[in-house]
């Protein structure tokens, strides 16, 4: 198993001068555009305060007004400090609301209404830009904000990519392309298991396997091959076990006999057979070893066959 290593985010380059004199004079103008928008909604509100029978009419605009900023900014300083809550960005929206319908019941032609109604809402607007800004800002500095996936990918794959989105929500993968890597990984490994398992691999994989796929930290086998035990120092599970792991570790101990003692062995296998059946692959099958060894035997066996009583000295060479 290997850990899928964290994905570098690119970091977006620095702003020019030409970029940050227009960023400054687009906050100016929004900052300009509010007040007169606040401006606005103050006297039409205390306008209708007045004939709605309010004994100090400007509270009331004063008191919904200011609270729009105010809430705008702490809702900005909560992002600031990695502290946000969710229903403090939606108060200044309910205020704005609010004040848009006085305003509109403050108009008496229709333009009037939208004209009034529309002011207080350019406020909001700029405010939702900032704390944006703001939001994605810091998550990109404290790694915390999930990155979106691309409308395009839900529009071509909606199945994967929704699976995509909840194993990002659910295991706190903030990177999109750190997701797409250990998608690909998950893919090979899925691959890999149902070539070794078959058709059923999901029932006979072992449960910690399926459960390292799931979370998408199972590697392909080629990856995983330099850091796997020696089958002799540590046994594999029962699930896991399967013949082509059996082949190495009988070799390998059958590479320890010497070249005398494979020739013995190879006369008593071999004693029956015809001189057609000895070939290097039934020998190598019979006697398990090497493809080298093999011919080596085959040659020895057909010679000593060919010279009768000189096995003796083929046998001293082959040593």
């Amino acid at each position: 198993m290997t850990t899928t290593p964290p994905t570098v985010r690119a970091v977006a380059p620095p702003l020019t001068r030409p970029e940050t004199v227009l960023m400054v004079f687009a906050a100016l103008a929004a900052a300009a555009v509010g007040v007169l928008g606040l401006a606005s909604s103050f006297d039409a509100v205390s306008a209708a305060a007045v004939r709605w029978g309010f004994g100090t009419p400007w509270m009331l605009p004063i008191g919904i007004d200011v609270a729009i900023p105010v809430f705008t900014a702490a809702n900005l300083l909560l992002i600031r400090m990695n502290m946000p809550l969710a229903w403090v960005r939606f108060v200044p929206w309910a205020l704005t609301l609010i004040t848009c319908g006085l305003n509109v019941a403050a108009g008496h032609l229709m333009w009037a209404k939208v004209a009034h109604g529309t002011m207080p809402l350019l406020w909001v607007v700029f405010s939702e830009i900032a704390a944006h800004i703001y939001a994605v800002r810091i998550g990109a500095a404290t790694g915390s904000r999930i990155e979106k996936i691309r409308r395009s990918r839900w529009l071509l794959a909606f199945p994967s990519t929704f699976a995509l989105w909840r194993r990002m929500t659910l295991w706190e993968i903030t990177s999109y392309s750190e997701a797409l890597e250990r998608e690909k990984e998950r893919q090979l490994a899925r691959a890999e298991l149902r070539e070794a398992y078959g058709r059923r691999w999901r029932k006979r994989t072992p449960h910690r396997t399926r459960v390292l796929l799931r979370l998408g930290e199972l590697a392909p086998a080629a990856e995983q091959a330099p850091q796997e035990p020696d089958p002799q120092l540590e046994p594999a599970p029962e699930g896991e076990r399967k013949p082509k792991q059996r082949r190495p570790r009988r070799a390998k101990s059958k590479a320890t006999r010497s070249a005398a003692e494979l020739l013995t062995e190879a006369r008593e296998i071999t004693a029956e057979w015809a001189d057609a059946e000895l070939t290097a692959d039934r020998i190598r099958t019979a006697v398990h070893v090497s493809a080298a060894n093999s011919r080596m035997l085959r040659d020895t066996l057909k010679a000593e066959r060919g010279e009768s009583g000189d096995g003796a000295g083929l046998e001293a060479a082959a040593a």
